[in-house]
């Protein structure tokens, strides 16, 4: 298929999160894109009009590695940025300001002269506050003193708490990005913010901490960010569909499809859409039709894990093989796990984002001895193995819950894998029924190899 007729694409993970969807990005946005391979005459000659991120928050965590040796993990600024590609922060994004100067600074440091000039942000766009962030932290760490209970897998930055505050409310009373502008409406929305939350932590016997910054200190820092930051009013305005119109976009998606807040393995999900489904609703309220866009799906060579939750291809015998210089153990989230590569899971990931147009292979460089391709499940000795897993056709969390504990007690059947590590990808995409577009075998842009050619 040719995904460069395509005039933009959506970056999407197709596992736990890791797999290196912003070095894809940033490959999309490299001069690799302009410069025609011959073996391939895969390029684009129109520069990459922005990065829009649409879902998750400040929890992203996408490794991005220049031929340089610069290095900066993007969180809310798409990871197009070392090349000078503006962001645009849609509405389905949870936009954390303290957290958002922090990146700013680092990348300023890098070289990028003002990164905030870089960026714009849709008004609807919830908020999220050191208030979410302490109430996600005193929740999960009181999982470790209940019986009987077991940690979500959370990073700690108060996602799940914004999304939740925001469904339990009217829609006018959780911080959104417009709020940001008019002081005195601000403080009142986070004075009661601050309130309700403290309110509800003590009915399940908790307390929001007494060191956190005053409703009136957040205000300070949030003017200061609408201040710099280009606020879109996207009813009115139509920014994004201009932006659209105007040349070629990168959707960025955070956090992977088998963590998604309805069809991964609950409850150790994050409350966000991880899917190709926002990019797309965001596609067409623009005006775009969805065949528009590549649908991209990122696989390692090997699976991973980062924190609590089901993962039947792990074997710790791989970590000291494959060693992971930017994920590490976490306070909240937990040890980083590694697997043999799971088919069944992926196939899953795909079945239920309704499937992708090419797959990203990353990580073909990686050690390849020992490892195999966990192509089956085996829920108990007297039941056929499985290659998919059952999918609910609507959403339905208690059927996640059973999907989840299902799992949970699978073994997993393997068959050897390739030994040449420059095998895995043709070995994936087969197993997957999905062609490779992309190859990767390195961290940084110059290490990306396109397999499917453009249209002649």
């Amino acid at each position: 298929m040719d995904l460069i007729g395509m005039k933009h694409a959506i970056v999407v993970d197709l596992g736990y999160g890791d797999a290196g969807k912003g070095s894809t990005v940033d490959w999309l946005c490299s001069p690799a894109r302009s410069e025609p391979r011959a073996e391939t005459r895969f390029h684009h000659e129109a520069q990459i009009r922005a990065v829009v991120r649409f879902n998750g928050g400040a929890q992203a965590g996408h490794n991005v590695v220049t031929p340089e040796g610069r290095h900066h993990t993007f969180a809310q600024f798409g990871a197009g940025t070392l090349h000078g590609v503006p962001t645009h922060l849609s509405r389905f994004m949870l936009v954390e300001p303290f957290a958002l100067a922090a990146e700013a600074a680092h990348l300023a440091e890098l070289g990028v002269p003002n990164p905030f000039a870089l960026l714009s942000a849709d008004s609807r766009a919830l908020i999220t506050t050191p208030y979410h962030r302490a109430a996600n932290r005193v929740r999960e760490s009181a999982r470790d003193r209940t019986p009987g209970s077991t940690r979500h897998g959370t990073c700690g930055m108060g996602i799940g708490e914004t999304v939740s505050f925001s469904l339990a409310v009217s829609p006018d009373k959780p911080a959104r990005v417009g709020d940001c502008r008019d002081r005195g409406p601000l403080i009142r929305k986070l004075t009661a913010l601050r309130d309700r939350i403290a309110a509800d932590l003590e009915l399940s016997g908790l307390r929001l901490p007494t060191d956190l910054p005053s409703p009136e200190f957040c205000a300070d820092v949030y003017q200061a960010f609408a201040q710099r930051v280009r606020i879109v009013d996207e009813e009115d305005s139509g920014y994004l569909a201009a932006l659209l119109e105007s040349g070629p976009c990168v959707f960025e998606g955070a956090q992977g499809v088998l963590l998604d807040e309805w069809y991964g393995f609950h409850p150790h999900t994050t409350w966000s859409t991880t899917t190709f489904a926002n990019a797309e609703a965001l596609l067409k309220e623009s005006g775009q039709a969805p065949d528009t866009a590549a649908r991209l799906g990122v696989v390692r060579t090997y699976s991973t894990r980062h924190g609590a939750g089901p993962f039947v291809s792990e074997d710790a015998a791989l970590t000291p093989m494959l060693p992971e210089p930017h994920n590490e153990t976490g306070t909240w989230q937990g040890a980083f796990r590694i697997g043999h590569f799971d088919a069944v899971a992926h196939r899953y990931a795909l079945d239920v984002c309704g499937g992708a147009d090419a797959l990203v292979v990353t990580h073909a460089d990686a050690e390849a001895t020992g490892r195999r391709l966990c192509r089956a499940y085996q829920a108990a000795a007297d039941v056929p193995a499985m290659e998919k897993l059952p999918r609910s056709l609507i959403r339905d969390l208690d059927y996640q819950r059973l999907l989840t504990k299902t799992v949970s007690r699978c073994t997993p059947v393997y068959e050897d894998g390739p030994q040449d590590p420059r095998d895995w990808p043709d070995v994936i995409g087969d197993a997957l029924g999905t062609p490779v577009g992309v190859v990767s075998s390195g961290p940084t842009w110059r290490d990306k190899a396109a397999r499917l050619p453009c249209a002649k």
